[in-house]
């Protein structure tokens, strides 16, 4: 976990060229156009591949869209790439619409700057992300519930 930094400590000095998150996600989101939820769904209706990046727990918890491909972000410029022999059947050409969606919309605008990296010149993401997309009332399922519990016994009966 992230330790607060004490006033009385100097703040470290970044090494030459190095760039922090602010400047990177800054400069990934500068080659994106980065669709509104709205928008996104818009895409996906018209054949855009909608991507869920997020980690299978997080999909548990807060839900998932209908027809979205889950692709975890570790794995995703392998399942892209159609260049590689782990790509998904889906990624046959650069011209292929992707639309990257994470919790937020943060993580997202990275990946699909990564997929853009790769030539696929029509990834993008969703402004907000998940969360967004969800206050816009669009489709979405979940989240899923946890598996029940067993039902405690009473004292001293035993079940049969």
């Amino acid at each position: 976990m992230h330790q607060p930094r004490t006033t009385d400590s100097p703040a470290p000095v970044p090494p030459p060229g190095s760039r922090g998150i602010d400047e990177i996600l800054a400069a990934a989101r500068a080659r994106l156009d980065r669709l509104d939820p709205e928008r996104a769904h818009l895409a996906y209706r018209a054949g855009a591949l909608l991507v869920d990046i997020r980690p299978a727990a997080q999909r548990a918890a807060h839900g998932t869209v209908p027809g979205s491909l889950a692709v975890e972000r570790n794995v995703l410029e392998w399942r892209f790439d159609p260049r590689c022999p782990a790509r998904l059947p889906q990624a046959v050409g650069y011209d292929l619409p992707v639309v990257i969606l994470c919790q937020e919309g943060y993580t997202s605008s990275l990946a699909a700057a990564a997929l853009k990296d790769l030539g696929l010149w029509r990834a993008t993401d969703v402004v907000g992300g998940f969360a967004a997309w969800r206050i816009a009332g669009l489709p979405a399922l979940g989240p899923t519930p946890l598996p029940a519990s067993p039902l405690p016994m009473a004292a001293g009966v035993a079940r049969r």
